[in-house]
């Protein structure tokens, strides 16, 4: 036995060293499933009881918290059920890690059991027809999952009127060395001469990859570049080293993934888009490097985190009152106004977003966490999506609180743009508004879509289409 748990416990430790996080690529969990059927089926061999079932991915699971202990993320640090955010934590992290190893590894008990009872021809110990059953059935599920996570991402080419890949066309998903880290981009377009854009998804640790592909119309005017930022999506694994992750670093990263889009199509300047606190690097990057810019166009603003958090805080705690929520008043008033160490807090005064700016044309197919099941990810970026979205948040918010645009960037050397929906918050508009009037800039327009609120530009995408046609005629130095 003791041979048995030193074997398990070293996977552990392999484990915590090799993949602290969990697994995170297509590889990385393929070669974590077929490790732990291994060595399931070794300790199921030296215990030769059906007990290794329990022993063996316990051991492991203990050996391996342990061991990734300093591991900084949501996902990976305490566990918290108490709120649909933590539950959601848990899953993406723990749970989808226990699905992926420990599943393969008790499975592979049960074979080492029966290899071993065979051999020592140990009647007692061997399966009976439904003991088989049971184990085709997991080996099965197991098969079947691996050849889910195997399936690669693509993006579908862009067609002519033929049906039949565009001349001159481009639809790839590439990756690249960005700040010493692999990180992706999806690039799309009619024609490989068309007007880049680089789009910077919201969060922090948003990935837009799916929304950018909800309506193709922009594919028609513009070379279209959506970056999975560092810690998110496709991108999820450069969350690491931690201490690395600053707005600081992801606006260093914008203008180096600005550099290679630049560089390989051969253009002078680009469109810079953000969403959300995707406009806050954007307006940083074209604040140090206007040279590389056409313009640069924010939906849903970003300008002062804590003011809007406050405002957040000063709303919900009025709505619970006039609602009678006594629980939300209660709890809003025990935790005090933000900002808070435990992103947790924050749930409770963004949660009544929804209700305080309700509007009957919200569709949530356009929300981030239902644009994440396209082809452009695969299963492990689904998940990955989910878990950038809990840690890079968690890493990234805090350091905000003391940004103020209208402190920080007064003065822009690039045209402005600034899309606001007709029921965005207004925790968010009256920062936005108050940095935009006070802004000087070559050109600015400030823009309200209707029927829209913080993802104005994916509810409206008809408008948000025609208004960066209108940045490409307003900003057109050659006609």
């Amino acid at each position: 036995m003791f041979f048995a748990v030193l074997l398990v416990a070293a996977a552990g430790l392999l484990a915590a060293w090799a993949t602290p996080r969990g697994p995170l690529s297509a590889a990385q969990v393929l070669w974590s499933m077929l490790g732990a059927l291994g060595v399931g089926m070794l300790a199921g061999a030296l215990l030769r009881s059906r007990w290794s079932m329990l022993v063996t991915p316990v051991t492991f699971l203990i050996v391996f918290e342990l061991a990734r202990l300093g591991t900084t993320g949501a996902t990976v640090e305490e566990i918290r059920l108490d709120s649909i955010i933590g539950a959601l934590g848990f899953v993406s992290g723990r749970g989808v890690h226990g699905l992926l190893v420990l599943v393969p590894m008790v499975l592979g008990c049960r074979l080492g059991v029966e290899v071993a009872a065979r051999r020592r021809s140990e009647s007692a110990a061997r399966m009976t027809k439904w003991g088989w059953a049971g184990v085709l059935l997991v080996g099965v599920a197991v098969l079947a999952l691996a050849a889910l996570i195997a399936r690669p991402a693509s993006t579908a080419p862009i067609l002519d009127t033929d049906g039949d890949p565009a001349a001159g066309s481009i639809a790839e998903l590439v990756t690249i060395s960005v700040g010493g880290s692999e990180q992706t981009l999806m690039i799309r377009g009619a024609s490989a001469e068309n007007p880049l854009l680089l789009h910077l998804a919201g969060g922090p640790g948003g990935t837009d990859l799916g929304a950018m592909r909800l309506d193709p119309s922009l594919e028609e005017d513009f070379l279209v570049a959506t970056w999975d930022q560092p810690g998110t999506g496709k991108s999820y694994s450069a969350i690491d080293p931690v201490q690395d992750m600053t707005l600081q670093r992801v606006t260093q990263d914008t203008l180096e993934v600005t550099e290679y889009l630049r560089d390989r199509f051969n253009q002078d300047r680009i469109v810079l888009t953000g969403q959300s606190w995707g406009t806050l690097p954007g307006v940083l990057a074209v604040q140090q490097h206007p040279e590389r810019y056409r313009a640069f166009v924010g939906t849903g603003q970003m300008v002062d985190i804590r003011e809007t958090d406050q405002i957040f805080y000063d709303e919900s705690l009025e709505w619970a009152g006039v609602t009678g929520d006594q629980e939300l008043q209660s709890q809003l008033e025990a935790q005090g106004p933000p900002p808070y160490s435990d992103m947790l807090d924050y749930t409770a005064i963004v949660g009544t977003e929804r209700a305080i700016y309700a509007y009957p044309e919200f569709d949530g197919s356009t929300e981030m966490t239902a644009t994440i099941w396209v082809p452009e990810n695969t299963f492990m970026d689904r998940v990955n999506a989910i878990r950038g979205l809990l840690d890079t948040y968690s890493l990234l918010y805090p350091q905000l609180q003391d940004l103020d645009l209208r402190q920080e960037a007064p003065r822009l050397e690039v045209p402005i743009y600034v899309v606001m929906g007709e029921h965005e918050a207004r925790g968010r508009v009256g920062p936005a508004r108050e940095w935009f009037d006070q802004l000087e800039a070559p050109e600015k327009t400030w823009v309200e879509f209707p029927a829209s609120s913080h993802r104005a530009s994916f509810e409206r995408p008809e408008d948000y289409a025609a208004l960066l046609r209108q940045v490409l005629a307003e900003t057109d130095t050659e006609g």
